[in-house]
């Protein structure tokens, strides 16, 4: 049985319809990604999902007693109050209970009766054991441990929700909606504001989680690990696919790819006939057979092929190979007000390298950028670029700080004055602005816009030394994997903040984590880091265990030398390898049938590709089922690949 079921939605704004007679529905254990490009309609259609929003017709009908649960990408307020009483009063139901409870309390202190006392009684103890229940799922506890997940402090816990800035207000919002527990999470790009250490703790919590979801994301690391079901908002209308974001993409690619095949055949077939019309259609002897193939022409109906939407496609140009020191941060301090940022921080940055900045929200990460560009002065120390060093800088802010009186070509014709305006208008072509787009006025873009509109603005200024802030924040999930692309063929040195975990795999080379007002820098991607990181908490668990025994007298005392220490971290591996290992070999070995079985299938289709095949029925009856029962068996193993990648999920958080 479906929790919501959707049809015939439709919506329009003006002349645009986002919506014509859409429908669908989602189950109990459905993880759906709501995936398009910006302005197709996601964040719109889960509006109406969550009655914040009405379609212009169409039906949106619940299960009874199913509840959902919406958190919107911002939010203005909070409930007044502290952070854990602001996020326990958005459950619904507890003052209810309560209310009930008081009532039969009272009643039963006024009763005389013996059987009505001894059925209020009943009554009490049956709303006392409901209000302990209440409590388990949605009490104070439970509200504090999400909200120490999700990086608040014991002291902010009872910090006025009024006193939060926009960033840990939503943290605080979506504590809130962990909190309710509802059937239904509908979630409107959640990780915005999450740092990496929130990021992970959430990412664990949701995949425990048995409720059905509706996500908007732009992280494609993260949707791989929570969907198991894709909706995707495409000019074709709405289209579901089973499976992640990667076999949503893999099937899309296969379905273009057919039915611009089958296109071509019934096309080939169409000249075919139309040669022989065209040919014979004046002969007396021929004329009937003519007749028969102008009717078999007639019949013949194009084929519907996919169009793709366009999406930004640029790549950075060359730039001048700078020194081998690219920056240097030495004794650096930082404060604001008493609040310690940095406490004498030295580290370089070297030619080639692509370094991640990580760490807390409040670390210093963004500190460390501004710094780095000198749009902020260190208190005391020294930051100093190196030899040819030419730097670039995104970072969002810039984004909302372009003149909303100009045009986009107003806007960026200064930073490329040398070159002729076909330049630049090329440059803005690969950010989608184009023909009488560049006319636009900033102030009337969308965040989206904008931000493309700051990263044109780098390409007409080649830098060798790239410093980029949350560069993936308002792209959509197609316009992030082309700046990662892009950022794959650059040759200088960047340095970037991102709390995207796709983002961070796909291009860093070294990981800084920010702590403690120093920064400790880390070899690899993200997942190299978390890694490592849980190497040690394991090898530190075991070390503690240890020094428990030593100290009980059951073991020997002394610290843990540096070989007990690397014993402790291959023993902590071997038990994870040994969990993990088949369930990662099955993995494997079904990767394996399915690259082979696609490989198959290609092969198939570019026979099936043939017009002559279809002259010959005994052999194109063959081929044409071995196909179709070739799509059924890689359906099944998608499906297995997408079972066994849950489980190795599953053991992954319990060894956590």
């Amino acid at each position: 049985m479906s929790i919501v079921i959707a049809q015939d939605i439709c919506l329009a704004y003006g002349k645009k319809t986002l919506f014509d007679h859409a429908g669908f529905a989602i189950g109990p254990k459905d993880r759906v990604g709501l995936v398009g490009a910006n302005g197709t309609g996601k964040s719109s259609l889960m509006k109406i999902l969550a009655g914040v929003q009405q379609a212009d017709s169409g039906v949106i009908q619940y299960s009874r007693k199913a509840r959902a649960g919406y958190l919107p990408q911002e939010i203005a307020s909070l409930p007044a109050g502290s952070v854990v009483e602001a996020v326990m009063s958005t459950v619904p139901g507890r003052d209810q209970l309560e209310g009930r409870l008081r009532e039969t309390e009272a009643a039963l202190a006024s009763a005389t009766d013996e059987a009505d006392q001894l059925e209020l009684a009943q009554s009490l103890s049956d709303l006392h054991e409901e209000l302990d229940h209440f409590e388990e799922r949605h009490g104070r506890h439970h509200a504090e441990r999400i909200l120490k997940g999700l990086g608040f402090r014991d002291a902010d816990l009872a910090k006025a929700t009024s006193a939060l800035s926009g960033g840990w207000r939503m943290r605080a919002a979506l504590a809130g909606l962990l909190l309710q527990d509802p059937d239904l999470l509908l979630m409107d790009e959640p990780t915005n504001h999450l740092d990496v250490p929130t990021l992970t703790w959430f990412d664990d919590f949701l995949r425990r989680s048995n409720k059905a979801l509706l996500l908007i994301s732009h992280d494609r690391d993260f949707l791989n690990r929570q969907i198991n079901r894709v909706l995707s908002l495409e000019l074709e209308g709405l289209r579901s696919y089973a499976g992640n974001y990667d076999a949503y993409k893999r099937m899309r690619a296969q379905e273009k790819e057919l039915l611009q095949a089958q296109a071509e055949r019934v096309q080939a077939k169409k000249e075919e006939l139309q040669g022989f019309i065209d040919r014979f259609g004046a002969k007396a002897t021929k004329a009937r057979q003519a007749q028969s193939r102008a009717k078999m022409l007639e019949k013949l109906e194009d084929v519907q092929v996919i169009e793709e939407r366009q999406t930004m496609k640029f790549r950075f140009p060359e730039v001048e190979r700078s020194g081998r020191d690219v920056a240097k941060l030495e004794g650096v301090h930082k404060r604001y007000g008493s609040h310690v940022i940095y406490d004498g921080l030295s580290a370089t940055v070297e030619r080639g390298q692509r370094i991640a900045v990580i760490g807390a929200n409040g670390a210093g990460k963004t500190t460390l950028l501004k710094m780095l560009a000198g749009e902020l002065a260190p208190d005391s120390g020294n930051v100093s670029l190196g030899h040819n060093v030419v730097l670039g800088y995104y970072a969002q802010h810039h984004a909302e700080k372009l003149d909303r009186t100009k045009t986009i070509l107003e806007e960026v014709r200064p930073l490329a004055a040398d070159k002729p305006e076909s330049h630049v208008r090329g440059v803005l072509g690969a950010f989608l602005f184009s023909g009488d787009d560049v006319e636009k006025p900033i102030g009337v873009l969308s965040g989206g816009e904008r931000a493309r509109v700051a990263l044109a603005k780098l390409l007409l200024q080649p830098s060798n030394f790239l410093l980029m802030d949350e560069p993936t924040n308002h792209l959509d999930l197609d316009s992030s994997e082309m700046l990662i692309e892009a950022l794959q063929g650059y040759t200088g040195t960047l340095l970037f903040v991102s709390h995207t975990r796709s983002f961070v795999n796909g291009l860093a080379s070294h990981v800084w984590d920010v702590a403690g007002g120093k920064v400790v820098p880390h070899p690899g991607n993200l997942d190299d880091y978390l890694y490592h990181q849980e190497q040690r908490r394991l090898a530190e668990e075991v070390a503690g265990a240890g020094e428990a025994e030593r100290s009980s007298g059951k073991g020997p005392s002394g610290p843990v030398s540096e070989k007990e220490r690397k014993r402790l971290e291959a023993e902590a591996r071997q038990r994870r390898s040994t969990v993990e290992g088949p369930l990662k070999k099955e993995i494997a070995a079904v990767e394996a049938r399915i690259a082979a079985l696609e490989a198959e299938q290609k092969s198939r289709e570019a026979e099936l590709a043939d017009p002559a095949l279809y002259n010959d029925f005994a052999r194109a009856k063959p081929l044409m089922d071995a196909h179709r029962e070739g799509k059924e068996a890689l359906e099944a193993l998608y499906a297995q690949w997408e079972a066994a990648q849950e489980k190795l999920a599953e053991v992954s958080a319990s060894l956590a």
